[in-house]
């Protein structure tokens, strides 16, 4: 894996080996023109000392140009061998061709301003400076014997002193241009990779975020989810790029719902998990302060705030039971006591003893509830064990039918599930299981008419037991066909104390909800499709228990 270093040095060497591929178009477009002056003017355009000379100096130059700029493009040679080489080959090919022409008074010592500068552009200063110094005194030692030789005058001397100035000028240039270049390159780099390691610990820490969001679009599109959120959805196809509306229709739902009400403070409806295990509330906000574009959405767990809500509850109501049992118990007995002595009187008369059925029956209520309380506060630790579910049920039915005298076919029980194995504590499971079935049958029993009216309806409580898709853990459902509960208390149904109906303490739900939660377990409410009440208990997941 590169480092950061690595990735700041590796377009620098990119640009090394552009320049070096450059100047080999150099090599190969300079002979041409040089050829073509000589074969079609000829002398009254460059005259020629040595045509042999010329003509072989030009065609290798042409040739080097072609073969290196293969080897190049292959890299078969690392960028400072091909340094030194092409350094190498400019200076004595030019040198030839600059000796054949008749030395500095022909002019063509201007060809070696552009590979002196391409080269100096890819070498530190020091080296650009030498290698500028190396063709100077090169074009030096070649007017010196040309001057010898009587090819020349002492004339050329100022040319070539003058040639030498403009290549050490044209190397410093290059080299300075190239090493302010290259801080301006690796300044601009180390910012993107800041940038790109900036996006990367924000995507992670996004990713990993214990609040589930994601991000819709205009048109109704993910654009950013997290994990959290893409498992509460639990659509394979909860990714960037697909539409909301196919992975979550309650939420695109909620989400126009939204829009519509132009930022108003209601809230917007919630709706359950994926794993049918927990419920969420979803918030939104707009990015950009406009409704109609993109919304970020937090998908809120309501059962950890209402765990510890209902936490704070059981507090005061462990702190309010001892009180209860001594200072309520014995009065409410007592009275009872009265009304049924009073009862049994034979002087009182039919209004007397309505008023004595009154005073017994809400003192049996308020027992009831004291019952109720000091049961939740004093109840011990959970004792989980397996069981098969199936086995339990049946077992269960027989007791509940016996002693609510009815007809064990009078609950319809749906699933086949003989290997369906919970973990649960067996008492506990038993009082939820028998509060939601009593309660299924004292408030959703329809009345005789309505039951010959609905006969094709089923049975008026079913039990129905499987697993839940995708995440397989087990539930047991209770469901009836009474009138259900009316929408604006459903959020209230689990709170202690509080009932619609009359006669009823409005604590069964509260602790048949602490007991799942007791057992790792949750019980959900939703209305039943045609009519009616469902409560689903969901059980922990059989992959996570812990012995």
């Amino acid at each position: 894996m590169p480092t950061p270093t690595d990735r700041l040095t590796e377009p620098s060497q990119a640009l090394n080996w552009r320049v070096l591929g450059l100047l080999n178009l150099y090599r190969m477009l300079i002979p041409l023109p040089l050829l073509s002056v000589y074969f079609f003017i000829g002398a009254r355009g460059l005259t020629v000392q040595s045509p042999q000379v010329f003509f072989g100096a030009a065609l290798w130059y042409f040739s080097f140009g072609m073969l290196n700029a293969l080897a190049v493009r292959r890299r078969l040679v690392s960028a400072n061998v091909q340094v030194i080489l092409q350094a190498a080959v400019d200076i004595g090919t030019l040198m030839l061709i600059l000796h054949a022409c008749g030395g500095v008074a022909s002019g063509l010592g201007l060809l070696f301003i552009v590979p002196i500068g391409g080269l100096a552009f890819v070498l530190p200063m020091r080296s650009a400076l030498f290698l500028a110094a190396v063709a100077a005194l090169a074009i030096l030692v070649n007017t010196i014997w040309q001057q010898l030789t009587g090819g020349t005058d002492i004339s050329a001397y100022p040319t070539a002193g003058l040639l030498g100035a403009i290549l050490f000028t044209s190397a410093a240039a290059a080299s300075f241009v190239e090493s302010r270049m290259r801080a301006s390159e690796d300044l601009v780099r180390q910012k993107d990779l800041d940038l790109a390691n900036l996006a990367e610990l924000s995507q992670y820490i996004v990713q990993h975020l214990r609040e589930s969001l994601l991000v819709v679009d205009a048109a109704d599109r993910i654009r950013l989810i997290n994990e959290s959120a893409a498992q509460i959805l639990g659509s394979e196809h909860a990714a960037p790029g697909e539409l909301i509306g196919e992975v979550a229709p309650r939420l695109l739902y909620s989400l126009s719902t939204w829009r519509q009400r132009e930022l108003t403070d209601s809230a917007p409806s919630s709706f359950v998990a994926a794993d049918g295990a927990r419920v969420i509330q979803p918030h939104f906000a707009p990015l950009g302060g406009q409704t109609a574009g993109p919304t970020l959405i937090f998908l809120e767990d309501t059962s950890l705030m209402a765990e510890r809500v209902q936490q704070g509850k059981l507090a005061a109501l462990g702190r309010l039971s001892a009180s209860i049992a001594h200072e309520i118990r014995n009065p409410v007995g007592a009275m009872s006591h009265a009304g049924q002595l009073l009862a049994e009187s034979a002087c009182i008369g039919p209004e007397e003893l309505r008023l004595t059925t009154i005073i017994c029956n809400n003192s049996e209520r308020v027992s009831a509830i004291i019952n109720n309380v000091l049961q939740l506060s004093r109840r011990e630790a959970t004792r989980p064990e397996r069981l098969l579910l199936g086995a339990w049920l049946d077992d269960f039915l027989v007791e509940f039918a016996e002693t609510m005298q009815i007809m064990e076919l009078d609950i319809g029980v749906v699933g086949e599930a003989e290997d369906l194995e919970v973990r649960f504590d067996p008492s506990q499971l038993h009082q939820v299981v028998w509060n939601l079935c009593d309660n299924a049958l004292k408030y959703g029993a329809r009345a005789q008419a309505q039951a010959a009216a609905d006969a094709d309806r089923g049975r008026d409580v079913e039990i129905k037991i499987g697993r839940r898709l995708p995440n397989r853990r087990p539930y047991l459902e209770v469901s009836d066909r009474g009138p259900g509960i009316d929408l604006q208390v459903v959020d209230r149904i689990f709170e202690p104390f509080f009932t619609d109906r009359q006669g009823g303490t409005g604590l069964g739900l509260f602790i048949a909800r602490e007991l799942c939660q007791m057992n790792r377990a949750v019980l959900l409410y939703e209305p039943r499709a045609g009519g009616g009440s469902l409560f689903r208990i969901i059980f922990a997941d059989p992959q996570r228990w812990e012995e």
